[in-house]
């Protein structure tokens, strides 16, 4: 196949077969005369050659022609078992592919004419074939056109659906690599319900495993094939000790985490706390007031060397004047010496009446009533967090709660049962063996942690958990930043020498809050590479409320991967961000003319001509992403460079290690769940995902 003419037109008939078969006759026809008359020796080997040389040459060409027409229905099985997916220290692996330039828009231009129709994977033969099986199930004519053979030009399409020609342009594949310096700058991976984002996700998390990183996955509804994927490979390169499994759904086996005790500064937890609550329109104000009410609990506790943590938040917001009790007496021993001396002298300047009045109109104790108008008559104001505590008891408890009320729903999920001790670890308990950890801990020592939030049970909950862990990622991150590659190591460390911390995070749309712009605007300085998956832009736009917000954060990825999408606004991220190319065209022009000379012998005169024009086109369509099979992507990367890739089908691997037995509950637990959420999904995605995934088992039929 040759690409020197002036259109580039690989759907013709490989006309080259036709000289090939001459030369390579001629060649035996002449050896045959040759010997059969005496020919010179020399001549005859010398002639034989030539043809021979260009039979086998235009035959290759003819050859090349056919390739890339059987190309164009389908692509040979593509599969690798997770021992086999190549990796390098500099650079990741992303799948087999091409560079996408203008051939490759002009080749599919011309894919899509009415002409070529026949060479499409679903043409009127292929119809026909799928039609007679239909009305003959039994017959031996159907069991050979279904048989999923290389050499069967009938066989069924794998069930990937899409447009093989998309890829099927390019027989010429590859393997596609992205230079791993570009990772600190982010990546965004857009695709659709189940059409190969968690194989992507565990192809870069393998990669990243083996390459020493801290490994972080987010993964809110709990993909089975993705938790055993990364034991194993963990365990393949001796870091199963690093492994650390947590998953709200299965509190019992799960390792712990608080995800509010590591914080920079302490108005970090009133953040945690009450980000998860709406905070539009008229709900604004009330989260105002939870985050007010939060913070002064938290700066109280803290001060009384409490370890904040939900069920801590929780009974001093039910409780708020025992908290503030301890605290003031706490203060007033340090700052006031003597006090209670004070205080029994103002007890009896108040009448039983005022103080009966008081405790009536605010709701508090006793004892609560006394120290505040102690502290008022003192004027002992050098405190502020006294100060706080006493601005927010002068209020009416029972009204002060109405404006909080939206917050004890949310605690009350986060502090029932086994939940409980997941969050709020009792890190002194000799009887809980499982393991608790931090981030500061996971990065000091190479840690890889499968982070479950079971979004399917509680999406509440899930994403609550899930925006206070990014939060906490975040102001991690700027403590790596300020102090080194480690909290408490030396300030000497080169941050840019520290072990990165690769975070995957899947459905990301649910996770994200106010906290996410800064960790990816500026994480990258500490080592933070993110991976995002989402289903579709959409999504993000709806969870910050803004799109402006929304636009911020898709800003802050470097690079985009994006497979199957239903949105066109979606695709347009993508195809906004290429350039346009020109496309040629043929126009084949023909007439005849009247000859009006008597002296010329001829009656009439005709031309025939090909007229070539070139149009202006988009790089690629977004009618192109929605197109796009399972488990093929277009990836843009390194400063708007395009590929297009498709990614291995995953083989069964005997040599993958077990889990313990204890984990096979959490496997089919999360399984049977998973399977009730494929069946709640629309039609067509459902029935797509009928046998889980066509891209988490092993592959069947002939191409992908």
């Amino acid at each position: 196949m040759t690409t020197k003419y002036p259109i580039d037109n690989p759907f013709r008939k490989p006309v080259e077969l036709i000289s090939a078969a001459t030369s390579i006759g001629a060649a035996m026809v002449l050896v045959g005369t040759g010997i059969a008359y005496g020919l010179d020796t020399g001549i005859l080997i010398s002639g034989a050659a030539a043809l021979l040389t260009m039979g086998l040459w235009r035959l290759r060409q003819g050859l090349g022609v056919l390739r890339f027409h059987r190309n164009l229905r389908f692509l040979p099985m593509y599969t690798l078992t997770s021992e086999d997916i190549p990796w390098s220290p500099k650079e990741m692996f992303m799948g087999m592919g091409f560079w996408w330039s203008q051939k490759h828009t002009q080749r599919l231009y011309l894919a899509r004419q009415p002409q070529n129709r026949h060479l499409r994977a679903r043409n009127d033969q292929y119809e026909w074939a799928r039609q007679y099986g239909r009305d003959h199930p039994d017959g031996w004519l159907t069991k050979w056109l279904n048989h999923p053979s290389p050499w069967n030009p009938y066989a069924p399409l794998p069930p990937v659906g899409g447009d093989p020609a998309i890829h099927g342009i390019e027989p010429d594949e590859g393997e596609i690599w992205a230079s791993r310096g570009e990772r600190v700058g982010h990546t965004l991976v857009l695709g659709t319900t189940r059409v190969g984002k968690t194989r992507f996700a565990e192809i870069w998390i393998t990669q990243d495993i083996r390459a020493g990183n801290v490994v972080i996955v987010f993964d809110p509804k709990g993909d089975v094939a993705l938790l055993k994927r990364m034991f194993a490979e963990a365990k393949r390169v001796g870091r199963e000790k690093n492994f650390y499994f947590f998953h709200l759904g299965y509190p019992e086996v799960s390792d712990r985490y608080n995800p509010i005790s590591s914080i920079g500064r302490i108005s970090e937890v009133a953040t945690r706390v009450a980000n998860p609550l709406p905070g539009e329109g008229n709900s604004a104000a009330f989260k105002q007031f939870v985050w007010l009410y939060v913070n002064i609990i938290a700066r109280a506790a803290g001060a009384l060397g409490l370890s904040p943590d939900y069920k801590m938040i929780y009974k001093y917001a039910a409780d708020l004047d025992g908290l503030a009790q301890q605290y003031l007496v706490s203060w007033l021993n340090r700052a006031h010496p003597g006090w209670e001396a004070d205080k029994e002298a103002n007890d009896a300047k108040m009448s039983e009446k005022l103080l009966q009045n008081k405790i009536q109109q605010t709701g508090r104790t006793q004892t609560i009533i006394e120290l505040m108008d102690l502290i008022q008559n003192k004027s002992w104001n050098d405190d502020p967090i006294a100060n706080g505590l006493v601005s927010v008891l002068a209020n009416n408890k029972s009204k002060y709660q109405a404006l909080i009320n939206s917050l004890f729903p949310l605690l009350e999920k986060l502090t029932t049962g086994q939940i409980s001790e997941l969050l709020s670890p009792s890190w002194d308990d000799p009887k809980d063996k499982r393991r608790a950890f931090t981030w500061e801990q996971i990065m000091d020592t190479g840690g890889i942690v499968y982070f479950g939030l079971d979004a399917l049970s509680d999406a509440e909950v899930a994403g609550t958990v899930g925006n206070a862990a990014f939060s906490d990622l975040t102001s991690t991150a700027g403590r790596r930043y300020k102090y080194g590659g480690a909290v408490g190591q030396s300030t000497s460390v080169d941050v840019s020498k520290a072990t990165k911390v690769s975070i995957h995070a899947d459905e990301f749309n649910e996770l994200i809050g106010d906290e996410f712009i800064p960790m990816i605007n500026k994480a990258g300085g500490a080592g933070y590479e993110v991976t995002a998956y989402t289903q579709t832009w959409s999504d993000v736009e709806a969870r910050v409320g803004n799109k402006a917000k929304a636009s911020q954060i898709g800003g802050n990825f470097n690079s985009l991967i994006m497979l199957r999408v239903k949105n066109i606004e979606t695709a347009e991220i993508l195809t906004n961000q290429l350039s346009q190319v020109q496309v040629l065209s043929k126009t084949q022009v023909s007439g005849t003319s009247d000859v009006q000379d008597p002296d010329q012998f001829a009656d009439f005169s005709a031309k025939a001509e090909d007229r070539i024009a070139t149009e202006t086109v988009p790089m690629l369509e977004p009618a192109d992403l929605t197109q796009l099979p399972k488990g093929q992507a277009f990836a843009l990367l390194e400063g708007g460079q395009l590929a297009k890739i498709r990614l291995p089908l995953p083989v069964e691997d005997s040599s993958d290690p077990a889990w313990p037995a204890s984990m096979e509950v959490v496997f089919s637990g999360m399984h049977a769940q998973y399977q009730r959420y494929l069946a709640t999904l629309p039609l067509e995605a459902g029935a797509e995902a009928q046998d889980h995934d066509v891209l988490t088992m092993e592959g069947k039929g002939h191409g992908q």
